[in-house]
């Protein structure tokens, strides 16, 4: 289902709504965007990015926890694809829904600020302190806040960015929070240079861009910060957020790897000095996230025992980081975003929906064989080590669907044949 009607651009007059929920830097929500965009079809995007309760109330209302999720109405229609795989006659319809009838009570809710009644008594409002007093507080306090000038214009109770960076490195668990500041910089770079399409990223024109340079800044912060005091979660978080920045950085910098050799070249020589230790992709990857494993061609560990590096890696391998990391190629899961506080939840949930897609299981029930992804194969010793424990932490990781149900068939018949799928290299960088 691709609409290039020229006449479909035209914006149309909906009585009803068309809900989406996205998060920034999602690929497959821009490309859902673009096309009803394409389509002329006017919609409510609702943001769930750094919202942990609407992120629940996703989940509850959808089922799925993954995104983008789509409505005409209080109509589910699912993701992306399942968007892009309606039949002419089912999408007319749904345009035809909310083109003409109103939206339902019971569709999607909008958030939107809560008004206190008319009727409530003065003695009996309440004001909620605001999250962000003691950190405004902390601002004026420590003399961040004042005021500055742009364009011959003086601009009270202001604040640099940079004056920002030093603060946070200095006075505020600098670790977590400088790799989240990044995180969303390096999403609204990624978000603001996508195609329209949603399939490739123009790297180079983000080197003109004020966030790019902003987010420089941010990057040099990182030798000074002190990552002995991590605790598991906080280290999983950080180290995941800082591999998906320095990939797109990377890339922006010298452009993406083409073929095999650069791509050895490439992670294991594109890094970061973090906490006056050098870091590569490599390192961060199966150094810190993997425990100290050896990773893909590597013949020792990335830290021997005097490495002081060594005391930064997780105790123990943590398979699901293999579905939030982003090489920048095609086959790769999205970049997604992660907080210390929710990181345990976040890599299920980005697990659920890798396995759920096609890139990540596809089951053929008739040859009674189970097709995974690469990283099954490459990284089979995270997974278990034997095919007959890959296929039950797989089945143990699917989210609750057909996919889960007929894999559940096949384990209790035996004999399952597993095979790979194709890993597409392709890069995402835009000729």
């Amino acid at each position: 289902m691709e609409p290039e009607d020229v006449d479909a651009v035209i914006p149309q007059q909906l009585e009803g709504r068309i809900t989406i929920y996205s998060i920034t830097g999602c690929i497959h929500c821009h490309r859902l965007k673009a096309c009803l965009t394409n389509m002329g079809l006017p919609f409510v995007n609702v943001d769930v990015m750094n919202n942990s309760v609407l992120q629940q109330q996703l989940v509850e209302i959808t089922g799925r926890h993954t995104v983008p999720q789509i409505y005409f109405n209080n109509v589910h229609v699912g993701g992306n694809d399942d968007f892009q795989n309606l039949t002419q006659e089912e999408l007319d319809k749904l345009i035809d829904l909310v083109k003409y009838t109103p939206a339902p009570p019971d569709s999607p809710p909008i958030p939107q600020l809560e008004e206190a009644e008319e009727n409530v008594p003065k003695e009996e409002l309440k004001h909620v302190r605001d999250d962000y007093a003691d950190l405004v507080l902390e601002f004026k306090q420590s003399g961040i806040i004042g005021s500055h000038w742009s364009c011959l214009k003086m601009y009270p109770h202001t604040f640099t960015g940079k004056k920002l960076v030093n603060w946070l490195v200095e006075y505020k668990n600098p670790a977590s929070r400088l790799s989240e500041f990044m995180r969303d910089m390096i999403l609204q770079l990624f978000s603001e240079h996508i195609t329209p399409d949603g399939k490739y990223i123009n790297y180079k024109s983000m080197v003109g861009s004020a966030i790019f340079e902003e987010y420089c800044q941010l990057a040099t912060q990182l030798q000074r910060l002190d990552l002995e005091n991590l605790t598991r979660k906080e280290k999983l978080a950080f180290f995941i957020n800082v591999y998906n920045a320095l990939v797109i950085h990377g890339n922006i910098k010298q452009g993406p790897p083409k073929n095999i050799w650069q791509r050895y070249k490439y992670f294991n020589s594109v890094s970061y000095v973090i906490g006056g230790e050098v870091y590569t992709l490599q390192d961060i990857e199966n150094g810190v996230l993997r425990g100290n494993r050896k990773g893909i061609g590597q013949i020792i560990k990335p830290f021997s025992k005097g490495d002081p590096r060594l005391q930064i890696a997780l105790e123990e391998v943590e398979p699901l980081i293999h579905f939030a990391l982003n090489c920048g190629v095609r086959s790769c899961p999205p970049i997604k975003t992660y907080t210390a506080q929710e990181i345990d939840t976040q890599l299920k949930i980005s697990t659920e929906a890798f396995l759920d897609g096609a890139d990540g299981c596809q089951i053929d029930v008739s040859k009674k064989e189970v097709r995974l992804s690469q990283i099954f194969k490459w990284y089979k010793i995270d997974f278990g080590g034997t095919d007959e424990k890959v296929l039950q932490w797989v089945f143990e990781h699917l989210g609750d669907s057909p996919k889960k149900k007929v894999l559940k068939q096949l384990l209790e018949q035996g004999m399952i044949k597993v095979t790979h799928l194709p890993y597409d290299w392709s890069t995402n960088a835009l000729d």
